[in-house]
């Protein structure tokens, strides 16, 4: 292209080409160390220090371990008085949202405990936070949505166009920099609340008794219930997958209001989506060139429904403490996780070792990751938390000592 030209008009063309010449490189320059700075970052998030114990995700996928792995629903929290210490300073969502501080929560219980797995520390409800909604921490009473929705109209107030690797960007720096910080002592859970649980929230304003708002919307507004059911389902996805990418080595779903929905509103309205994440968590990871990892689903109070929750697509499957270990069995094909009645851990530690090892017996060593049936609750003695994760792994060494666990399987 010819610059050459002469007066003060060329002199103008000339400098006007020039900054145009200069613009497009500058963009291309900064698209190109965009990308080069993403690929990188994706390098260090994958290398990692290498895992010593694997036997949760072993366990998850049905190999023979040498002791039944144990982790706690809720293990990083207020029973923990170094949790109660950084509380003092942070509000909950400050935590959350503050990677160097959910990172340091995660890791407090691992430095207590024999535990063979860390959860990082977050919430459900960054879900809702991501989609727009205002949800806060109070003290006493639990989230509070100061403005829930309350019609179906209210949808149209949600961002469901985010961009969840922004917004939620928090989260995924936590994961990344826990798994650096945990070197390779145990793996990482990532977790998200389900569709129904979500939407229960969202349109109580908070935890509630019956559910019966959000039911009402089941029945007088199925179209806007469904809508809103794939909203979430789509985000919660998204999500789920971020954290794989950013090194989570499992990923939980939390259906934990499961129990308000009878057989008929179950199958309708929670095990579809449950269905359509699993399915799609496994399509993004294939479309990122990353490996599978297993999938676990904890619906709690589904126990009518547990063998079509099996063959939704996850590996493991959570039960609550109301679910026989014996029958579960009987309608569970996978690895199933669980289910020590959570007030159990107030019996005198005697009495905990008993009901422990008779849990371990109860579900065998195979196929088997021990828990509690819902989270620990936050009056909660460490000493037996303790008691609870030692007497697992001892109780199943002894079981699997003792022969192929395929003989200890329904004992």
């Amino acid at each position: 292209v010819s610059t050459q030209s002469t007066g003060s008009s060329g002199i103008n063309a000339e400098y006007g080409y020039q900054r145009r010449v200069r613009g497009v490189l500058t963009l291309t320059t900064l698209l190109y160390y965009k990308i080069l700075i993403e690929v990188m970052v994706q390098k260090s998030n994958r290398d990692f220090p290498p895992l010593k114990n694997d036997l949760i995700i072993r366990a998850a996928y049905g190999e023979v371990v040498e002791r039944v792995p144990v982790w706690i629903m809720r293990q990083a929290g207020r029973y923990l008085p170094e949790f109660r210490e950084a509380r003092k300073v942070n509000d909950f969502f400050t935590i959350c949202q503050t990677p160097e501080l959910a990172c340091e929560v995660t890791l407090q219980p691992i430095a207590r405990f024999d535990l063979d797995a860390a959860i990082i520390f977050s919430d459900i409800l960054v879900i809702p936070q991501a989609l727009g909604m205002e949800v806060q921490m109070k003290t006493g009473v639990g989230p509070v949505f100061p403005e829930p929705l309350v019609t179906p109209k209210d949808l149209e107030k949600l961002d469901i166009d985010v961009n969840v690797k922004e917004k939620l960007s928090y989260v995924y720096e936590a994961i990344t920099l826990t798994r650096h910080k945990l070197e390779g002592k145990v793996p990482l859970i990532g977790f998200t609340g389900a569709p129904w649980t979500l939407m229960g929230y969202m349109i109580e304003g908070g935890g509630s008794k019956t559910y019966s708002k959000a039911k009402k919307w089941l029945y007088t507004e199925p179209e806007a219930s469904h809508k809103l059911l794939k909203i979430l389902s789509k985000v919660v996805t998204e999500h789920l997958i971020e954290q794989a990418v950013a090194g989570a080595q499992l990923l939980q779903v939390f259906e934990s209001c499961a129990e308000y929905l009878g057989p008929a509103l179950f199958e309708q309205y929670s095990l579809p989506y449950l269905q359509d994440i699993a399915t799609g968590i496994r399509q993004g990871l294939r479309d990122r060139g990353l490996p599978d990892i297993p999938l676990i689903v904890f619906a709690k109070g589904a126990y009518h429904s547990i063998s079509k929750i099996a063959y939704t697509g996850y590996n493991v499957v959570g039960l609550d403490w109301t679910v026989d270990p014996n029958i579960s069995r009987d309608f569970v094909h996978i690895t199933v996780q669980g289910n020590l009645d959570p007030c159990a851990l107030y019996a005198p530690k005697e009495e905990l070792e008993a009901l422990t090892r008779k849990m371990v017996r109860q579900f065998g060593a195979r196929n088997y990751i021990a828990n509690l049936g819902h989270g620990i609750y936050p009056d909660m003695d460490p000493e037996h938390v303790k008691v609870f994760v030692d007497t697992v792994h001892n109780e199943s060494e002894e079981i699997m000592k003792k022969g192929d666990p395929y003989d200890q399987l329904y004992t």
